[in-house]
């Protein structure tokens, strides 16, 4: 049983918003669908959702057309809330919850479990209007998991929430995780990825640039990453002279290495101790997920541009 996407293309007019997208969601794990702005991120999913309909490829679930699943089979955090302003709270929990086949008793007791447990029990008798926008956001989540869907699509779920808010859902999300439910979220939030995702998948303008477990995809991206930290305030125009070493960050407590083209991050130690620093971190690790996604986006784009200035009848 999992959600696998295949080969998805879609296309809006003069648009190729998808063009062969493809991933597969185990239960169990926490996927993570990442892009930039008008990758086509939102597309796949209303696709998933069966609110549109691809051009080709296809989206199954437990072997079977996704479109043959029955509605409580999904779950959906839009981006764009989707809550009823001047509706109650505790009414339109209940109203979502019966849409999925929940009796309005039980919708209204998982109700007010999950505002308990988001802290905001005593909003049930309030307007969506009246609460802000972190607390919409909360409730939303709540409708779209009220009915305990075995696949959770989510657009920016952390959109808006505060370190204490993020950390309630985060929580929430790993529960659900825990027992067996497949989770795709997008999101720009890379460090949200990091903590949560078993998985990802980076788009961009409708193509495919990697895919694969977080893990493997960051061993994958062929470079290492040393976070140097030295007392005092270093020269460090040194690093500059070692194969294949380039500084990207640097802060108050350490600087960031990139190595690559066969370089040895050990080769980084043994310069700053040969040259008398008084090293006070020095950590070797695989590219964030982050830095993956910047750069990939980045060649994806130079790429585009290096095509679009090429005459059409020139290309092949």
């Amino acid at each position: 049983m999992a959600l696998v996407v295949d080969g998805l293309r879609k296309r809006f007019g003069e648009v190729q918003a998808l063009d062969g997208i493809g991933f597969r969601v185990e239960p169990g794990q926490v996927f993570g669908f990442l892009g930039p702005n008008g990758a086509g991120k939102t597309t796949t999913m209303r696709i998933v959702l069966d609110i549109l309909r691809a051009d080709e490829g296809s989206v199954t679930w437990a072997d079977r057309p996704a479109s043959e699943a029955a509605r409580r089979t999904w779950g959906y955090l839009p981006e764009d809330r989707g809550l009823y302003p001047r509706m109650k709270v505790l009414d339109q929990l209940v109203f979502y919850g019966s849409l999925y086949g929940l009796p309005r008793r039980e919708a209204a007791a998982r109700a007010r479990h999950w505002l308990a447990r988001f802290r905001i029990p005593e909003y049930e008798d309030r307007r969506a209007e009246q609460l802000s926008k972190g607390n919409q956001q909360k409730v939303q989540f709540i409708a779209a998991i009220l009915h305990d869907p075995d696949v959770l699509l989510m657009d920016e779920p952390f959109s808006g929430l505060d370190p204490i808010n993020v950390a309630l859902l985060k929580d929430a999300v790993l529960e659900m995780r825990d027992r067996g439910r497949a989770l795709v979220f997008s999101t720009h939030q890379m460090e949200q990825v990091e903590e949560l995702c078993g998985a990802v998948a980076i788009i961009d303008r409708g193509h495919l640039l990697v895919s694969g477990e977080t893990r493997e995809v960051r061993r994958r991206a062929g470079r290492r990453v040393v976070r140097l930290g030295v007392a005092g305030d270093p020269d460090l125009g040194w690093l500059d002279t070692l194969p294949g070493v380039r500084v990207t960050r640097s802060g108050l407590d350490y600087h960031e290495l990139d190595v690559r083209d066969g370089g040895d991050p050990e080769t980084i130690l043994q310069a700053a101790l040969a040259r008398g620093e008084y090293v006070t971190r020095f950590e070797i690790a695989d590219p964030s997920i982050e830095d993956i996604f910047i750069e990939q986006v980045g060649v994806s784009g130079a790429e585009e541009r290096r095509l679009a200035a090429v005459p059409a009848g020139a290309r092949r």
